[in-house]
């Protein structure tokens, strides 16, 4: 059996936390980042890459860094959750106008060059960015784990309704991150 080459693709965490719903949202990225950074640094000890996929928020001329920056000017839980996860040159990012990290990116191209056919998806919104992410790559016949202490939703009722949608109509597995095999 080939094994597969994974990477760690983060959705959505990387930001100031100013938009519709974000006060909603914000407390369950606070939750779910201390695993999320325990998990990152796990794959980059392990050499799987680390793959950011954030929202451009409609700032057509933003880029990766300068989002970086902005989070961590911005202070609070922003700057928390920004710093827990240090984004590092050697990680990858991709900015999304939408939903998935697919739609109109790069992102498919990026994981050819990678080798990659397991994606490791983590991040907000469970069952919005996340879920339309996870949709699109098992078009893509990608093989995809969603770590269930790694996603968060607006409410813990959205986050479980979209682990259970994950796990019954997607058929992927939730494991929980610490006992995520990465190779």
């Amino acid at each position: 059996m080939k094994q597969q080459a994974t990477a760690l693709l983060i959705v959505d965490m990387i930001s100031c936390w100013d938009f519709l719903d974000s006060e909603k949202l914000l407390p369950g990225a606070l939750a779910i980042t201390p695993a999320l950074a325990r998990l990152k640094a796990r794959c980059v000890r392990a050499g799987v890459p680390v793959i950011y996929a954030n929202d451009n928020l409609g700032r057509w001329r933003s880029d990766f860094r300068t989002l970086i920056d902005e989070s961590l000017a911005c202070g609070g839980g922003a700057a928390e959750i920004t710093t827990a996860l240090h984004p590092q040159p050697s990680d990858y990012f991709v900015l999304k106008p939408k939903h998935s990290a697919f739609f109109c990116t790069p992102m498919e191209l990026l994981l050819a060059h990678l080798n990659v056919d397991r994606l490791v998806v983590v991040g907000v919104a469970s069952d919005q960015c996340v879920m339309t992410t996870v949709a699109e790559a098992r078009m893509r016949d990608f093989d995809v784990v969603v770590p269930e202490d790694c996603v968060a939703s607006q409410s813990s009722a959205r986050n479980a309704a979209a682990l259970r949608q994950f796990r019954e109509s997607h058929t992927l597995k939730t494991t929980h991150s610490s006992r995520l095999r990465l190779t």
